[in-house]
């Protein structure tokens, strides 16, 4: 069973007997399918599910040479609208299964973020094609089973525009220091010491929360799952169609990053409001866009064409 079904709302799906009747059940309904021809005796398939706009489940296998699809793996799936990054983007396989993962050089959070890659399939067939260029940007999605509302910190409109601006020049000093600037490496080590000097003083007196807005932070031992501190931005709510439960969708601002996090309704601990603060580990998903035209007369294939 995968951990993250009920961020989609299939909170009730736990005995993986029922599991496999829904997946069957969705690969043999109106679904879309995509398929890479790969050898002769069978074909790469991809098959989507929407429970929802713009979200469900994705199943990947093969179809033999009778027609038959092979499940080898699922995943639950959620497509962001906002540009969350335009960073350098690295592609890499994963060892077990036909899937890949993106690695972001982002400078926001201070680590090279790493996330699934909804659009595997998109970049598989420019592999196949040989056109496969560099993601000009990243879409980020995350999914969590357990989170909690914070009170955001308050601070005037000056606070605020301050905060961008060192944040801004923060990034360019991390810029330079990757490109070996010694000015810009012995500016951020001052920086860092003068930051931990001052959260000592004040974790004396004050809570965490009120002193850190946000964080970014990896999670457990899985490369792409994130604890993350959040601002709300816009909060609306998703129904299920199968099950009818209902998971928010929420838009957080997290290091200057924005991106979608999805969860159940019975997994929020609070009320969400724009202004608010998400508090929560996400599995992190993105979609890679790539430049220029598909790669098919001068567009991607529609859903269930074979290449």
């Amino acid at each position: 069973m995968h951990r993250f079904l009920r961020s989609i709302g299939f909170s009730t799906y736990q005995k993986r007997r029922d599991i496999f009747v829904l997946l069957e059940s969705l690969a043999e309904g109106e679904s879309k399918k995509r398929r890479i021809l790969s050898e002769e005796d069978f074909s790469l398939c991809e098959i989507r599910a929407e429970v929802a706009p713009g979200m469900g489940i994705a199943m990947i296998g093969e179809i033999d040479d009778s027609g038959k699809f092979h499940r080898d793996s699922y995943y639950p799936y959620v497509n962001g609208n906002d540009i969350s990054s335009t960073a350098e983007c690295t592609i890499q396989r994963h060892t077990d299964k036909e899937s890949y993962a993106g690695l972001l050089d982002e400078n926001r959070v201070g680590i090279s973020l790493i996330f699934f890659m909804n659009n595997s399939f998109d970049y598989i067939e420019r592999l196949a094609h040989r056109a496969v260029k560099q993601p000009e940007s990243v879409k980020l999605t995350g999914l969590s089973v357990e989170g909690k509302i914070l009170l955001p910190i308050q601070r005037n409109q000056k606070q605020t525009d301050q905060s961008k601006l060192s944040a801004a020049d923060r990034n360019s000093l991390m810029e330079a220091a990757k490109n070996g600037d010694q000015n810009a490496i012995e500016t951020l080590t001052i920086e860092d010491i003068d930051m931990y000097s001052q959260i000592s003083r004040r974790i004396m007196k004050e809570d965490v929360y009120s002193i850190v807005d946000s964080s970014f932070m990896p999670s457990g031992v899985e490369c792409d799952q994130y604890s993350i501190i959040g601002t709300i931005f816009h909060v609306e709510e998703i129904q299920n169609r199968l099950t009818g439960e209902m998971v928010y969708d929420l838009t957080v601002d997290c290091n200057d990053m924005i991106f979608h996090v999805i969860i159940a309704k019975q997994d929020l601990f609070g009320e969400p409001k724009v202004g608010r603060r998400f508090k929560g580990a996400i599995w992190m998903q993105g979609i890679a866009e790539f430049a220029g035209e598909g790669i098919l007369d001068g567009k991607m294939p529609e859903p269930g064409a074979a290449i």
